[in-house]
């Protein structure tokens, strides 16, 4: 007999309301997804009174009830009723209300809670980042010109004292906590003795930095050791740490001693990243590339695993100035916070670009969903645009992901022309960093699951890879919306230049014959001092079949890239560095004639035949024709031991295996066989 009426917040149900709600004996209809539900009974009860009531809620599944609470399990919720004082007394007094619900203007409905979505506001505080318990983490705030971005910092250490993250408590991550570590940080391993003393003082426990042990082997001569990804015994290339009580003039030698690459763009010439605080405050002059007698060579082998050293010589242009050294600009989960927040107050800006949550990371920080198009009010003309899916840093060390999707974001959010064209043809969805943990504890590759995610498109384990498994089902289901016209994923690659491609081979479907290399040509000529056509390459490899440019593919996207920007710089143009501005090429690439690229693609494909000996219309000859001169090598890349079960299965899965080994014993099995565990 009573009647009610369905508000957002108030009583918090346990799961996401995804069917009919059974409340005192109705049926009643909830909006898919809502968290928070309220319940107003409209009944004539005297104006003074205040009155309880138990609700009995159960999620309605084919008409039966799913899920029951007994009388006495349920908790009293006081109920306001209309007409009441005590209703007319809250709405004066409480700030939660609005009276803009979809049912009409005088019906109220409460705010939507402020922690219900962490999205970058104007009018709230960013996100702290959530560390593993085992990081220590310094509480200094560092900020660098160019990204503006304030990184948490921690302690010193020298010779052969330990710093950066701690070493982990066990051997797969457990649970987080804002600033790491709880207690007071390890105290530095040595203190200078006095002005004279030139000994520098090392530190990395901030946010992406990268420096386990530093060992002062001579007057100014250190040898450094970089800490291998959380939970993992593997992946060593990234490095960020901060110096300090500099010498100016003087030649400094610093040696990574276990880096594992047998390849690097250090034996080409590139060279480290040095930035000075001091030239900052007074030059305004960020990051450079510093450093002489550069050598990169393999040094020892440990349990089988060839190291590898990258030395080199750094003059710092100040007496006791702050110094930081980087393999790359760094480019940390604050900086995209504070640049996501910089987009929300713009009035412009966020009328294109709309943040969501697309989930938590394993250690809670945000992964965040950009869509990006231009408003319309046109319902037909929203539903027949197509999709746009880009996505980067799944590695966490490769920061020129992070800056080449910045300077996309810059150039789909201006007032350019060609960007208000593609805003207005398609429906971006962009998640700008797939890897925030990893990004924040300084890994190179794997995130707290101990696994490359790149490697882990096809898992079912959604606890285990949430940003993967959320990540995937977002695509799946505008796919199910919408055509997916390009998927294109951001890495960084270290040991080629320039830009270049990895895409997939539609050899099974005859029309669509080169189809996949239309783009990156487009690209080329675009960039054509930046994109190097001749470097991309278009397989299916068994390795690979894990990763999002595969997975997307057999999804039903035909053009599927990785793009790939270097470490190093460019060989095609005057310019020896890849501006962060490039991407904007990537999406501008649409405009350009798509049958007169597909000509050109034929027409160099047909001279490539000829120059084998083989004949046009040979069998396979479409599908074995690689573009490119000198194949792509992948074997630097390749992360198939890091693929798998993530780090805290590994012993279940042995128990589990060692248990059927048992049973198949017992059975009269052969010992030894397969158990897929």
């Amino acid at each position: 007999k009573h009647r009610a009426q369905w508000l957002y917040g108030g009583q918090t149900l346990c799961e996401p309301v995804e069917d009919n709600i059974f409340i005192n004996g109705h049926t009643m209809s909830s909006d898919t997804g809502a968290r928070y539900v309220c319940v107003l009974l409209h009944e004539p009860f005297p104006s003074s009174a205040r009155a309880e009531a138990l609700l009995c809620v159960c999620t309605m599944k084919s008409g039966r009830p799913a899920m029951h609470h007994s009388a006495e399990s349920l908790v009293p919720v006081p109920v306001l009723f209309a007409g009441s004082h005590m209703l007319e007394a809250a709405l004066l007094k409480s700030k939660q209300l609005l009276f803009n619900h979809l049912e009409g203007p005088g019906v109220p409905r409460l705010r939507e809670p402020r922690g219900l979505f962490a999205v970058p506001t104007s009018r709230g505080p960013l996100q702290a980042p959530r560390w593993p318990v085992e990081c220590e983490v310094i509480k200094e705030q560092i900020q660098h010109i160019g990204n503006r971005s304030p990184v948490c910092v921690t302690g010193h250490a020298t010779r052969s004292r330990e710093l950066g993250l701690a070493p982990a408590a066990s051997s797969y991550f457990t649970c987080s906590r804002v600033g790491g570590a709880r207690g007071p940080i390890t105290s530095p391993a040595v203190s200078l003795e006095g002005p004279e003393d030139t000994t520098l003082l090392f530190e990395s426990r901030f946010e992406s930095g990268n420096l386990q042990k530093a060992v002062r082997v001579g007057p100014y001569e250190y040898e450094l050791t970089l800490r291998m990804d959380l939970y993992t015994s593997k992946h060593t290339q990234w490095f960020y740490f901060r110096v300090r009580n500099t010498r100016k003039g003087i030649p400094y030698r610093f040696s990574i001693v276990n880096l594992m690459k047998p390849k690097s763009l250090y034996s080409m010439g590139m060279k480290p990243l040095l930035y000075s605080e001091r030239d900052a405050q007074t030059r305004g002059v960020g990051w450079r590339r510093e450093g002489g007698d550069i050598r990169y060579y393999r040094c020892s082998s440990e349990e089988g695993q060839a190291m590898y050293c990258l030395t080199w010589t750094a003059c710092f242009p100040h007496d006791h100035d702050t110094c930081y050294f980087a393999h790359f600009y760094p480019y940390t989960f604050s900086d995209l916070q504070r640049y996501l927040l910089a987009v929300a107050s713009d009035p412009v800006r966020s009328q294109y670009c709309k943040p969501r949550v697309l989930c938590s990371s394993l250690a809670g920080n945000t992964v965040y969903l950009l869509t990006i198009t231009s408003p319309s009010q046109n319902p037909g003309a929203t539903a027949a645009k197509k999709a746009v899916v880009l996505s980067a840093r799944v590695h966490p060390g490769e920061t020129n992901g992070s800056w080449v999707m910045r300077g996309f974001l810059d150039f789909i959010l201006s007032d350019s022309p060609d960007a208000q064209l593609l805003r207005e043809l398609f429906i971006f969805k962009v998640v700008p960093m797939l890897n925030p943990d990893g990004v924040i504890v300084g890994n190179y590759r794997c995130s707290l699951a101990g696994r490359d995610l790149n490697r882990s498109y096809r898992t079912v384990l959604k606890e285990s890879f949430p940003c993967i498994w959320h990540t995937r089902s977002m695509i799946q289901r505008v796919l199910e919306e919408r055509e997916v016209l390009l998927y294109c994923d951001f890495h960084g690659h270290s040991r080629k230049n320039n830009v270049f491609m990895y895409g997939c081979n539609n050899k099974s479907a005859p029309a669509q014959r080169l189809h996949e290399r239309v783009f990156p040509l487009m690209l080329s000529k675009n960039a054509p001092d930046k994109f190097s056509f001749r470097s991309c390459k278009f397989k299916v490899q068994k390795s690979k079949e894990g990763t999002g440019r595969i997975v997307m593919w057999r999804m039903g996207i035909p053009n599927s890239y990785t793009m790939e920007s270097t470490f190093g710089g460019s060989t095609l143009g005057k310019g020896s560095t890849i501006p962060t501005s490039l991407s904007f090429c990537c999406l501008v690439s649409f405009c350009c004639p798509f049958l007169q690229c597909l000509s050109e693609l034929q027409q160099q494909i047909h001279r490539k035949l000829k120059d084998l000996g083989r004949g046009q219309d040979s069998d396979g000859a479409w599908s074995d024709i690689s573009l490119s001169d000198i194949e792509s090598s992948t074997s630097g890349s390749n992360s198939s031991q890091s693929d798998g079960l993530p780090a805290h299965l590994l012993s279940v899965a042995e128990k589990v295996r060692a248990t059927r080994l048992r049973e198949g014993c017992n059975y009269g099995q052969r010992p030894g066989g397969n158990v897929n565990v």
